[in-house]
């Protein structure tokens, strides 16, 4: 059930304040607004096994969406409802890209993988339950272009984060009028840090709604799983990005939730977790090597009982 779609002729290259909007809608309303891909990009890989040779847009965001009274110190609160996915997926390797470029090699990889019945058959006699999340969510910037494959952003932008799935809320730091959210980059399933840059990836809709949460002042993107309350990271080191990934959910359990400052320390060593984010990095990668990831994303996450009132 759906009050918006955005089809995927909205698809942009990436996020900026001077695109004009596919929709303007009110926050806080519950109407659900629909946002399909597509995996044009991921045909032609198969194709012709050659970036060069690729002219479609290589993970498009549709949209943007213009979000009526955000602005600037606002956080944007998208509710994810539901995501479709296509009857396929995609497993690709670009030569050079993620953590198994040393076993990989020079040669592309492509496979076509089946997705049916709520099942992905990853190879013969290998299948996983789907999993769908959205690898790209994000808004404008106050200023310039920013990519939609990396690195991943303050505003978000191509985080690859499986908390990003149906049931979960992601926060956005707002940095312009009208917010301009834009989602693409679908996943059927997808491993915690995407390490080797490409999951099972896949088109099909995702169904949001959207709110805004005034005042509400993030250093960078947070997601409410339900369960968990997980922060976002980013840093030119991996130690950086896990101290800033901690910082924030120390803030929230301070600033938040009442904690004493003693009390918050005490309870993220016991139980506050950090793990790797995507693969995207934190900073924008040597033109020479486009798809070497450079800086590093975190995320630090608390399941949310601990997060109950004081007394």
């Amino acid at each position: 059930m759906t009050d918006y779609f955005l089809g995927k002729e909205h698809g942009k290259a990436g996020f900026a304040r001077d695109i004009t909007p596919a929709l303007t809608i009110r926050p806080g309303t519950g109407e659900r607004i629909t946002f399909q891909t597509d995996d044009a990009a991921h045909k032609q890989m198969e194709e012709f096994r050659d970036l060069g040779r690729i002219t479609a847009t290589r993970n498009p965001v549709t949209g943007p969406v213009f979000v009526e009274d955000a602005g600037p110190g606002d956080a944007l609160a998208v509710t994810i409802h539901d995501i479709t996915l296509g009857p396929q997926g995609w497993s690709i390797y670009i030569p050079g890209a993620g953590a198994l470029a040393g076993r990989m090699g020079e040669e592309w990889y492509v496979r076509q993988v089946p997705i049916q019945n709520g099942t992905v058959q990853l190879a013969d006699g290998v299948s996983t339950p789907v999993a769908p999340m959205i690898g790209c969510i994000g808004v404008a910037p106050s200023e310039g272009i920013r990519s939609t494959l990396m690195p991943s952003y303050p505003t978000g932008g191509n985080m690859d984060l499986t908390d990003a799935r149906p049931g979960s809320t992601v926060y956005l730091p707002v940095e312009v009028h009208g917010a301009l959210l834009a989602i693409g980059d679908l996943h059927a399933v997808m491993s915690r840090g995407e390490s080797s840059f490409v999951a099972i990836e896949v088109a099909g809709t995702a169904t949001v709604s959207v709110d805004v949460v005034k005042g509400l002042s993030l250093r960078a993107p947070r997601i409410d799983t339900g369960n968990e309350l997980v922060c976002v990271g980013l840093g030119e080191q991996v130690q950086d990005s896990v101290i800033m990934a901690y910082e924030s959910l120390f803030d929230v359990l301070v600033t938040e939730h009442c904690f004493s400052r003693e009390d918050a320390y005490t309870v993220l060593s016991a139980v506050g977790h950090t793990e790797l984010g995507g693969p995207a990095g934190s900073r924008e990668p040597d033109p020479l090597h486009p798809l070497r990831a450079v800086g590093a994303v975190t995320v630090a996450r608390i399941e949310k009982k601990y997060l109950l009132p004081r007394k």
